[in-house]
């Protein structure tokens, strides 16, 4: 998917909001409990006109081994099926040696034909190119995370006083540029995204946090919002669980339609687009 298209779906829905679709079997209503591919499309037929992007990530499926990765598997064909619009995203956090990751590029580029893949930066160049070669596909680094444990190497200043997120930013550049490379930047670090969009003023940022994880929608618009819009705006636990009873996916559509109208108003008031 071209920059271009998530634009044109961010326009015509006036949203920028991703549905990351992370489903907790304990979460899940009775009748469903342990079905993630019929608890997704109950989630995505109910979100779908109100998200620009689906992230299910990787671990949810993983764990119950074949079947849920035949699971992931569905969800991701029942949504170029269904909402062919709809960004991609295997949040898989990927990041190894380059024949390594040539196989996982193929893995979710070629085999499971996803738009986009989270991928870890911390092993170099080498270790993110081949996600790289795919025409239409983008890589989505990990730069700036809203996890506690961020503190213990991303915030850490080198002699010049640079923090490690900062050479993340600078250094990437020169791998991509913005048609074909993102940035994860968490929404609890919103105070930051100042400084993140002097740094990168043209990449997309996907921004997790907001809604359970209690990141401000607001500020993150305030700081990192650009004339192209510029964010996807993740929201996983607060949507898709916002009800572990029979009425999920109506309280699901319930919420994402809530956080797509505030969108909407932001984008007004900043004039986007």
């Amino acid at each position: 998917m071209t920059k271009e298209q998530i634009l044109e779906n961010i326009r015509l829905k006036q949203s920028f909001l991703c549905v990351g679709l992370d489903p907790d079997m304990a979460k899940m209503p009775p009748s469903l409990r342990g079905d993630l591919f019929a608890f997704n499309r109950e989630i995505i037929d109910a979100t779908a006109p109100h998200a620009i992007a689906f992230k299910p990530n990787l671990a949810f499926y993983e764990v119950q081994g074949a079947r849920g990765y035949a699971a992931f598997e569905q969800t991701v064909a029942y949504i170029r099926d269904h909402y062919p619009d709809i960004f991609i995203i295997a949040d898989a956090k990927r990041g190894d040696i380059g024949n390594t990751s040539r196989m996982y590029a193929s893995s979710v580029f070629d085999t499971l034909g996803v738009d986009a893949i989270t991928v870890a930066p911390y092993m170099g160049e080498d270790s993110v190119s081949p996600f790289l070669g795919y025409d239409g596909k983008w890589v989505i680094l990990l730069a700036l995370t809203s996890n506690m444990g961020s503190r213990d190497f991303q915030l850490v200043a080198d002699a010049e006083g640079t923090p490690l997120w900062e050479r993340v930013l600078t250094t990437s550049q020169q791998w991509a540029d913005s048609s074909r490379m993102m940035y994860v930047v968490g929404a609890t670090k919103a105070e930051m995204l100042s400084r993140v969009r002097e740094l990168v003023p043209y990449h997309f940022l996907l921004v997790p946090g907001v809604g359970a994880q209690g990141g401000s929608l607001d500020e993150v618009a305030r700081h990192g919002i650009t004339r192209e819009c510029g964010l996807i705006v993740n929201s996983s636990r607060g949507i898709i669980h916002a009800s572990s009873g029979e009425d999920f996916a109506r309280k699901a559509a319930q919420k994402a339609s809530e956080l797509q109208a505030q969108m909407a108003q932001l984008l007004a008031y900043y004039e986007i687009l």
